[in-house]
């Protein structure tokens, strides 16, 4: 694959994961991931860090994509901020941890650990129920703690970590309007930190290709950028017109038969 079809494959993946996101309400990263490692494959840029550029790339992306998703939900007043400023900052440390942990793990075992990320997806979505609010938000240090272990697990998989925290607050008795809205602006902190963390990680680490900073591929990085942000609106307005139920039970065969494929490679 030569430069040109690199920027061609990045691109469209970002129109993808744009439209997926304003469509069906899911992580651009669940489809970044497993398409940049399929990508970098076909580029000839696989070995021993593959699976760390293809979340960290992911993570640079959704600072984007989540800033602008934050904004279009405050606007609409459905980000709780007082929350969000206390779980952010558990969120900004455990996704710190969560990259640097992630940088020292084989990229074999980065890539089935996200696989196993897409079985659960996948099967959460196809199982999806109403979310019932069980028992009332901990205290701030339990907030912190749970900042701490969602952000780590958000980090390493190169997600925004709205699939653990929009169910953690709506079983805590927040509305379902604002648990999506706060989590979309708690992905921001995970993407930031998450970045960060794989830039020290992979500071000078050999045999990484040119244009990266870290395990950071900004070719695929702003290419991705540059088609999500467009394609999130479309997504959204499809969302009024197509059976969006009937999608997301397809989508989620999608992602265990991807999952099934990272477990084998």
């Amino acid at each position: 694959m030569d430069h040109f079809l690199a920027l061609i494959a990045f691109l469209v993946t970002g129109s993808i994961a744009g439209t997926l996101a304003g469509l069906l309400g899911v992580g651009g990263g669940a489809i970044i991931v497993p398409a940049l490692i399929a990508i970098f494959g076909a580029l000839h840029l696989e070995g021993d860090w593959t699976a760390h550029q293809a979340i960290a790339t992911s993570l640079v992306t959704i600072i984007a994509t989540g800033s602008i998703s934050a904004y279009s939900h405050h606007r609409r007043n459905a980000v709780d901020w007082p929350l969000f400023r206390v779980l952010g900052s558990g969120l900004l440390l455990g996704a710190m941890l969560g990259a640097l942990i992630g940088g020292q793990i084989a990229s074999v075992w980065l890539q089935r650990l996200f696989a196993l990320f897409l079985f659960y997806t996948g099967i959460r979505m196809l199982l999806q129920r109403r979310m019932r609010a069980l028992r009332p938000l901990p205290g701030a240090a339990g907030l912190s703690v749970t900042g701490i272990g969602f952000g780590s697990v958000s980090a390493l998989l190169g997600v925004g970590g709205g699939i653990l925290v929009v169910p953690f607050l709506a079983r805590h008795g927040v509305t379902l309007r604002r648990a999506v809205g706060t989590a979309s602006a708690c992905g921001v902190p995970i993407a930031a930190a998450g970045s960060v963390g794989f830039i020290v990680a992979g500071w000078q680490r050999p045999d990484l290709p040119p244009y990266s900073l870290g395990f950071v591929y900004w070719p695929a990085a702003l290419a991705i950028v540059a088609a999500s942000m467009p394609m999130a609106n479309v997504g959204a307005r499809l969302a009024h017109q197509l059976p969006t139920q009937t999608l997301k039970r397809v989508f989620a065969v999608m992602l265990l038969l991807v999952a099934a494929a990272l477990l084998r490679g």
